[in-house]
């Protein structure tokens, strides 16, 4: 099935969001099915950050929708969120089985009730458990080529190579739906392209939104493009299309229409 024929996996349906007065976009509409990348690009100032808040939830918008039509999809973002709300639902989405299980066994009895032969007979099936998730985050992590960092602490860790440990904790939670926020930005040239290569094979499990303002490190990459401007949307299909339309090139470029 070629891309974007499925059920989406996000849809924003006429999306309007205004801050006191301000109106940040303006009437947008886009989907993002599995199986296909959406770079989501503009200028600077071009309403990119708003829109990829309204996705995540970190936004309500003024007007419109956020729809996630299939059931059980799972959202994932690898950033981090001074938002409390979306925080929490970020720090379930990527809790261990082993974790989930333990703060539904602590609603549902107090460890007190437990008592300590309970507790004791547990220690096997926890210490199973956790070997297992270190045996899986240890297989991420070689997935994304990175296993040797981890034994690093997180200050060691180069730049490039801690962009990929935060999409590795978000991949652990197997989403459905992968949205990144300016993945390209800080990196030099051979990073830029190995970090290319991984967001093309994340395509096969899942749908990526890709929010960026370098046309070029996007363009290879994706299969259809979103471009926005002062809130609206200007254009949108794919790459070689995009790429010769005027409104685009006058948006990047500030030539006057």
């Amino acid at each position: 099935m070629a891309p974007g024929t499925e059920t989406p996996l996000l849809e924003l349906e006429h999306v309007s969001v205004h801050f006191e007065g301000l109106r940040a976009l303006d009437d947008v509409s886009f989907d993002v099915s599995l199986g296909e990348i959406v770079g989501l690009i503009g200028p600077n100032g071009a309403g990119k950050t708003t829109a990829f808040n309204v996705a995540c939830g970190f936004v309500k918008p003024s007007q419109g929708h956020v729809h996630y039509p299939v059931p059980g999809s799972r959202i994932c973002v690898p950033i981090n969120s001074s938002a409390p709300a979306w925080r929490e639902h970020c720090r379930r989405r990527t809790l261990s089985p082993l974790q989930r299980a333990r703060e539904r066994d602590g609603r549902r009895t107090p460890p007190a009730q437990r008592g300590f032969v309970a507790s004791f007979l547990s220690l096997p099936n926890e210490v199973r458990s956790e070997r297992g998730l270190r045996r899986d985050a240890l297989a991420m992590l070689e997935r994304l080529g990175i296993a040797d960092m981890a034994a690093r602490l997180p200050s060691a860790i180069p730049y490039g190579i801690a962009k990929k440990v935060s999409v590795a904790r978000a991949l652990m939670s197997g989403p459905t739906l992968l949205l990144l926020d300016e993945p390209a930005s800080g990196l030099d040239e051979a990073e830029l392209e190995d970090f290319a290569r991984l967001i093309v094979e994340l395509r096969s499990t899942m749908g990526v939104l890709l929010v960026e303002h370098d046309m070029e490190f996007v363009m290879p990459l994706v299969d259809r493009l979103v471009v926005l401007n002062f809130g609206h949307v200007i254009a949108h299909g794919t790459p070689a299309d995009v790429r010769k339309d005027d409104a685009v090139i006058a948006a990047y470029l500030g030539v006057d229409e």
